[in-house]
């Protein structure tokens, strides 16, 4: 079965505020005027317009860099516009790994950074505090104390809301923003800061030029882009589906993790089940039987309300792999004027903050606090556990 093209969740809404975590901190100030002089002359030229390229864009922006970002086809419409944009908690003063560290970094700045985008634009981005149920198996049993650790509230449920038997443990700090609301706010905000957006513009290894700066955040396809250069970078693309329930109101309260799959539930009344995991699919990127049925089956066995819910659309995204699960953010050891920030697997959206900050280190500004040996493009890849599932 192949899927229609995904299009936006219908309903972009500018004052849903339900659940919805307020900084209580003033509106932003209006950021300066697009500067046409930017687009001739910029300091960085971003590959790749998806959620790392943008809120990278926009960082460096507002750091005073003259940003040019470049992508093939429309911004965002690739892996960033097909995910489901679950935010799950983090402190950074007690993170215990590097992979771990990024995420707080992220996360934990994400309501402000809601804030700031709708500030700024005028678009509600869809951020909605609404906690999550984590069910554990027994190969979990060190994740609860890497919760311990760092600091993140949670309660196990003595008893189960959901089908699955397995432990429930509830975790009311995490979050969610709808992706499509959160590219199309990111869009606004680069234009409002200056940024040069240019779409439709194809951008090869031969385009280089050594006089420039670029940074690399095209995604699933960054190890494509860098194989006629000589350096095997092991990003590979991976598929996965989603299947999208219409409701007349969401069955369950919480986001649900459990293993590799999800429900997210909207406060619209629509509820996500994802997703696959298909690195056999490489870059083809339509819906299958086989995938669908058996999110399906996995959302009525857990949620068995959602056997009466219509399935509004199906989609596929290509996922960005990496042989360890980390991204790559940094330098090209052969290509010095080249940054990489590429192989976010699924977690770019919560992510993506904390790698901006990287990058934006990178490019001369002040420290992320965050370690950067973890994510170097030469490492020997390493099997780390973070304290949540990407």
């Amino acid at each position: 079965m192949r899927g229609a093209e995904y299009r936006p969740e219908a309903g972009l809404s500018m004052g849903n505020n339900c659940n919805r975590r307020e900084t209580g901190r003033p509106a932003l100030p209006s950021l300066p005027a697009y500067n046409t002089r930017m687009a001739n002359h910029p300091d960085v030229t971003v590959i790749g317009g998806g959620i790392i390229g943008l809120t990278a864009a926009y960082f460096l922006a507002k750091g005073g860099r003259r940003v040019e970002v470049l992508d093939r086809q429309d911004l965002g419409r690739e892996a960033s516009w097909a995910g489901a944009g679950i935010l799950p908690p983090g402190n950074p003063a007690r993170a215990a790994t590097p992979a771990d560290r990024l995420r707080a970094e992220s996360v934990s700045r994400f309501a402000e950074f809601s804030a700031e985008l709708r500030a700024v634009t005028g678009i509600d981005n869809g951020y909605v505090r609404c906690g999550g149920i984590e069910i554990l198996g027994e190969a979990d049993a060190d994740v609860l104390g890497m919760w311990e650790e760092e600091g993140i509230v949670f309660r196990s449920l003595r008893e189960r809301p959901l089908a699955e038997r397995a432990e429930h443990n509830l975790l009311p700090d995490f979050a969610q923003v709808r992706n499509p609301w959160h590219l199309r706010a990111l869009v606004a905000a680069c234009e409002r800061a200056g940024v040069a957006l240019r779409p439709h513009t194809p951008f090869g290894p031969a385009d280089l030029r050594p006089d420039r700066r670029y940074l690399l955040a095209a995604g699933a396809w960054a190890g494509e882009f860098l194989r006629p250069l000589g350096f095997d970078l092991p990003v590979t693309p991976v598929r996965g589906q989603i299947v999208l329930f219409r409701c007349e109101r969401p069955p369950v309260p919480h986001i649900v993790m459990h293993g590799k799959r999800y429900l997210v539930p909207r406060p619209d009344g629509r509820v996500l089940v994802g997703s696959t995991e298909e690195p056999e699919a490489g870059f083809e990127k339509a819906n299958t039987l086989e995938g669908v049925e058996g999110l399906k089956r996995f959302a009525f066995a857990l949620c068995p309300e959602l056997r009466a819910a219509e399935v509004e659309k199906t989609w596929a995204g290509l996922r960005p792999g990496s042989p360890d699960g980390l991204p790559f953010i940094g330098p090209m050891p052969a290509l010095p004027n080249v940054v990489a920030a590429v192989g976010h697997f699924r977690a770019g959206v919560q992510l993506s903050i904390g790698t901006a900050l990287m990058v934006r280190e990178l490019f001369g500004g002040p420290p992320a606090g965050i370690p950067h040996d973890a994510f170097r493009l030469d490492r020997t890849p390493e099997k780390v556990r973070p304290a949540f599932r990407s």
